[in-house]
């Protein structure tokens, strides 16, 4: 049970001892006033008032917890498309280049890190392939038109994937790493580390 969980509960039960506790005094407030004029009614409204205030706070805190919801999604969101574009930019940016250095390796390695952060499992799947396909053809330092359509076809896959991942529940879903997805990250990292000592 997180701290949250239990923050609710412990709010859950001073409620309930205080609507209990406010209950029987009430009625024995109640029962006592009834020789006198007006007090009745006078308890009433203020049990009527009471309730009110209750009930738009519970409405308002509701209404603040989906707030707040909402825009940490929002935000989560945005910064899954950050990283998603900013990986996009760097394989734009590598395909342009005549050659391919070790800094730029190195920054691959970055983005890979990143991704790692934010991304589905299906993701990192595609990802996978797309590095193998990618490293296999820097191996020369360059890319010819045929490593250019190569790592197009593989980028277009990951698109799809990114696409998915962003439009669907999961996009706003933070899941725990299951054991599939470490492993995927580990050997995405892996493979990078391969082409780094490689490089040497």
């Amino acid at each position: 049970m997180n701290t949250h969980t239990k923050a609710q509960w412990l709010y859950l039960i001073l409620v309930a001892i205080t609507f209990i506790g406010g209950y029987f005094f009430l009625r024995a407030a109640y029962m006592v006033s009834s020789e006198f004029p007006f007090t009745q009614e006078i308890i009433l409204i203020f049990l009527g008032t009471i309730a009110t205030i209750v009930i738009t706070a519970l409405l308002l805190n509701k209404q603040t917890e989906v707030e707040l919801k909402k825009e940490e999604n929002i935000k989560y969101i945005e910064l899954k498309t950050n990283f998603y574009v900013q990986f996009l930019d760097y394989v734009e940016e590598m395909l342009s280049k005549p050659t391919v250095t070790k800094a730029d390796f190195m920054k691959l390695k970055a983005l890979t890190h990143k991704l790692s952060l934010i991304s589905s499992e299906s993701f990192l799947e595609k990802y996978h392939d797309f590095l193998n396909v990618f490293l296999k053809s820097s191996e020369d330092e360059c890319f010819s038109e045929l490593d250019i359509n190569r790592i197009s076809n593989e980028l277009a896959e990951l698109c799809l994937e990114i696409r998915n991942d962003l439009l669907s529940e999961s996009g706003t879903k933070k899941e725990p790493l299951s054991k599939r997805v470490t492993k995927l990250i580990m050997n995405n990292t892996r493979l990078l580390k391969l082409k780094g000592e490689g490089k040497r």
